[in-house]
């Protein structure tokens, strides 16, 4: 695994466990707990986005040429995964547990396809078309600066 991709893929699986934590608690119906649990992966998957939409797609684009290939995919994926987010905080918002285990699933099953994309393919592609060294740099200092 090359460095893009190492890091873009630990932080998919950084967010997954926040995930798991808003999901265990909105099913055991720790409102609170879930609520906190869920801005916390908000917050996380924003940053995520954040690294990707405004600096790695912008540099892979820039590199390549493609603005309507893998990241125009990938900004698609990622408006369809704010939706559900949404749906998720609505749940929450309502004590619905049955609707927030079904937007979740839905995610869930959103965002594994998503990461297999990502991991398999455009990653891969950016590491090497970009100076993935220089790149991974400030991926991670953006990824540092949005999770704090």
């Amino acid at each position: 695994m090359t460095q893009i991709t190492a890091l873009m893929t630990d932080d998919h699986r950084s967010c997954d466990e926040a995930f798991a934590r808003a999901e265990t608690a909105a099913s055991k119906s720790k409102w609170d707990e879930a609520s906190v649990a869920l801005e916390q992966f908000i917050s996380a998957l924003e940053s995520h986005f954040d690294a990707e939409e405004s600096f790695l797609f912008p540099r892979f684009e820039a590199a390549t040429g493609m603005t309507e290939g893998p990241t125009k995919v990938m900004r698609g994926e990622h408006a369809e995964m704010r939706s559900a987010l949404e749906r998720m905080r609505d749940a929450l918002v309502r004590k619905d547990r049955d609707d927030y285990a079904g937007e979740a699933e839905t995610l869930l099953i959103l965002m594994q396809q998503h990461n297999m994309k990502e991991e398999n393919i455009l990653y891969p592609m950016c590491d090497s078309q970009l100076p993935a060294g220089e790149v991974s740099a400030a991926l991670g200092e953006r990824l540092r600066a949005g999770a704090q």
